[in-house]
């Protein structure tokens, strides 16, 4: 099974979230933190938290791109564990019990995302509110594969 961990190419996700993730924690969607947002909602960092960012899933944080890799199914009992308690004490649900359910869904749906992707795929999010609520696209940009030639130096041995 796969899943996906926050990848950073440069500091920029540090300027422009308010609460940035880490590199290497796995990360969802996160698109339901903005099932109740409007356009008034919409501003400054919190906008760009809407409109591209990934929810780490260890600091609540947001990130740009995430990077498809492997994950093992004790790593994954963990992970809904851990979204579970993030349901209980950000989002009002009654206990952790009631709240794995929903957990193990949206890492379900992440993997879902995940699992046609070679390993090292990067992922982007873009979100966007309609009159039906917020609608998440997904684009993927594939690993590059480095080429012997890039590396190789050509020179004369003679010379």
């Amino acid at each position: 099974m796969q899943l996906a961990r926050a990848i950073h190419f440069d500091e920029s996700d540090q300027n422009v979230f308010a609460s940035p993730a880490r590199t290497g924690e796995w990360c969802i969607s996160g698109g339901f933190e903005f099932s109740n947002w409007g356009e008034a909602d919409l501003t400054g960092k919190q906008r760009q938290a809407f409109s591209n960012g990934w929810m780490g899933l260890e600091t609540g944080g947001r990130v740009t791109f995430v990077a498809v890799t492997k994950i093992e199914e004790a790593e994954l009992e963990t992970l809904t564990d851990l979204l579970a308690h993030h349901f209980v004490s950000y989002y009002g649900a009654p206990d952790v019990a009631a709240a794995r359910p929903v957990a193990a869904e949206e890492i379900a749906h992440m993997a879902d995302l995940c699992a046609d992707h070679a390993p090292n795929t990067l992922l982007t999010v873009m979100r966007e509110l309609t009159d039906a609520g917020v609608r998440e696209s997904y684009r993927m940009i594939e690993a590059q594969s480095a080429g012997l030639e890039q590396f190789a130096i050509h020179g004369d041995i003679e010379g």
